[in-house]
């Protein structure tokens, strides 16, 4: 987005010489999106920042999707999903289509390798912990409650202080705030429910020794997805200094201020990020609806062009309760299929001045499908809960949704 920073030692103009004491040159790159007629950062590297020694093929994860075929709402409990402990070769896919793919992994405390996604930015939604990202820009903290956006092609590794559950969405665009709440030149303007104060990007260089260094680079091939080990001639983290409005940085979902109404306000309030053929949205706790005859809990719905994703990360779901729906589960309702509360939670919501719930929601543009990590973790049973009974006729649980 188009806020500008300058962290670390750079020239008085750009394009121009930059020598370290001893008088070498230090070596600028321009690192901008969509044929640099968008955001960019200069960044001045000590080492050549395309010398690279070798490259061979990194085998990904499993990136096979299943069609969501015979149609239906579904259900799955990420929190039953065993991963391996590296916060980048430990993420299993969940979800994806050609425009997103979402993961979950929940890590040791062991750096990650160096990695660069050259296919989209991403951003990585902190269920729990906290630690370090350091990237060519400098060092990001991170807690719980944190969207870690990292733009594409940003080389970077994840320095967990405890074990941390992370749930990446993984774009093949740019992510950013929603239009509506940008100004013509970028600022975020009055309406919107957050401001730059409340992103925090990286405030000093990250200098780092080294040869022959690897990094893991995710990208694109006419077959689909692929990965290369590249081998870089010294250590990617050489900048000595940068500029620009292109750069990571986070952003916690307590500085969200939610926007509330008289009566009930639809998702796109809630809306934080966006995607080419994609949305971010998060519901927090809040004040709710406040007319005489208000109904808190949402009328039914049909996104007709959107399926919609659901994670569920923190509150009290007491409605919800038998329904299997609980912290750490992820609901999928594609898109056109109605869907709302229990009747009997309608008349339950009545009088109820504040919600006290957190979710992550993602709606795309385009039908997602099942990685193997979702497959693996799904409940057979969420789909039948309106009706109370599934096809073998047994009863099912009622469903409550605050979405």
């Amino acid at each position: 987005m188009a806020y500008y920073r300058a962290v670390g030692e750079i020239p008085p103009k750009r394009h121009t010489q930059h020598r370290d004491p001893d008088g070498h040159l230090y070596y600028e790159e321009l690192m901008g999106e969509e044929g640099f007629s968008s955001d960019s950062s200069l960044l001045y590297h000590r080492g050549v920042p395309s010398a690279i020694v070798a490259s061979e093929v990194w085998d990904l994860p499993d990136q096979t999707l299943t069609p969501n075929h015979p149609l239906k709402p579904r259900h799955l409990r990420l929190h039953d999903l065993t991963t391996d402990p590296d916060a980048v070769t430990g993420r299993r896919q969940v979800l994806g289509n050609n425009d997103v793919r979402i993961g979950y992994v929940v890590t040791g405390t062991d750096p990650s390798p160096l990695y660069r996604n050259a296919i989209g930015d991403e951003c990585v939604y902190v269920e729990h912990g906290s630690g370090v990202v350091e990237t060519v820009f400098g060092v990001l903290s991170f807690r719980t409650g944190d969207y870690v956006v990292i733009p594409r092609a940003t080389t970077h590794r994840w320095v967990p202080a405890e074990s941390c559950r992370l749930y990446p969405i993984e774009a093949n665009s740019h992510i950013a705030p929603p239009k509506r709440y940008l100004s013509r030149y970028g600022q975020l303007l009055e309406h919107a429910p957050f401001c730059e104060r409340d992103l925090h990007g990286p405030n000093q260089v990250l200098l780092e020794e080294g040869v022959d260094v690897e990094v893991l680079v995710k990208h694109r091939t006419r077959a689909g997805i692929v990965g290369s080990r590249m081998v870089y001639a010294t250590h990617p983290f050489d900048v000595v200094g940068w500029d620009g409005c292109l750069y990571p940085f986070t952003f916690n979902i307590d500085d969200y201020m939610p926007i509330t109404g008289k009566i009930h306000q639809p998702p796109p309030v809630h809306q934080v990020f966006e995607g080419h053929n994609f949305v971010i949205c998060n519901f927090l706790p809040r004040k709710v609806d406040y007319h005489e005859l208000a109904i808190p809990v949402p009328y039914y719905h049909s996104n007709v062009d959107s399926d919609e994703v659901m994670f569920y990360v923190g509150g009290d779901y007491e409605a919800r309760k038998g329904s299997g729906i609980g912290i750490g589960s992820i609901s999928l309702h594609p898109g056109g299929h109605a869907h709302g509360p229990q009747p009997s939670a309608i008349e339950a919501s009545l009088g109820v001045e504040y919600f006290e719930e957190s979710a992550v929601m993602v709606d795309t543009f385009a039908p997602l499908e099942f990685g193997e990590g979702g497959l693996a973790v799904e409940d057979p049973a969420y789909a039948w809960s309106w009706a109370g009974r599934g096809p073998d006729g047994d009863d099912s649980p009622a469903v409550f949704s605050n979405s």
